[in-house]
């Protein structure tokens, strides 16, 4: 299964892409579900259904949560998440929900993931290709991810249209629900992979 793991929505300020438009173009892209992560908001579920669409697409409610050291695609727990939380109070809240982050675009300049949080063995699994980092980007985080064994994954980071599901995470295990992509993750059952736009 083929999902777009960093999908924004007109939820995030920085964004103008629609959930509607999301629905109505993810499966003639390629992909099989995507996963909506707004900033620090899963205001979306108020537009539409998590789970699968009558086309059989998946979608997945989660979101982007910045803190001072980094941000994390987080899903499991999101409404109840007390805003402002620094990293590792928030990895440790997280895994006591028993959800899971994923650091997000971890080598971005400006936007660097604290390194001793994957050192220490807080934080494993990383997004090692997201559609709108650099290559060079990416590059460090595959070299990192290398380096620690850590679980890769792949996003786009989409913000508009033509960025939806350029870059995204196949899964070899099937995935229907929150808990099926939550396991799976855990289980490192996935890889990055680009798809042709």
């Amino acid at each position: 299964m083929i999902l777009d793991m960093h999908v924004h929505t007109t939820y995030s300020s920085c964004s103008g892409l629609t959930p509607f438009e999301i629905l109505a173009n993810a499966r003639s892209r390629g992909l099989d579900g995507v996963c909506i992560t707004d900033h620090n908001n899963m205001a979306v579920q108020a537009d539409i259904q998590e789970g699968l669409q009558a086309d059989g697409l998946c979608v997945i409610f989660g979101m982007e949560y910045d803190t001072p050291e980094g941000d994390f695609l987080v899903f499991g727990p999101g409404d109840d998440l007390p805003k402002g939380l620094h990293a590792e109070e928030l990895l440790r809240l997280v895994k006591e929900k028993n959800g899971v982050a994923v650091g997000a675009h971890p080598c971005r300049a400006g936007r660097m993931l604290d390194p001793s949080l994957v050192s220490r063995g807080l934080c494993g699994i990383v997004e090692s290709v997201n559609g709108r980092n650099r290559h060079h980007e990416n590059h460090q985080v595959r070299e990192l991810a290398l380096h620690y064994n850590l679980v890769q994954c792949g996003g786009s980071d989409a913000h508009r249209l033509d960025e939806l599901g350029k870059t995204a995470t196949c899964f070899s295990l099937p995935i229907k629900n929150r808990q099926d992509l939550i396991d799976a993750l855990r289980k490192g059952a996935c890889s990055p992979v680009r798809l042709k736009s």
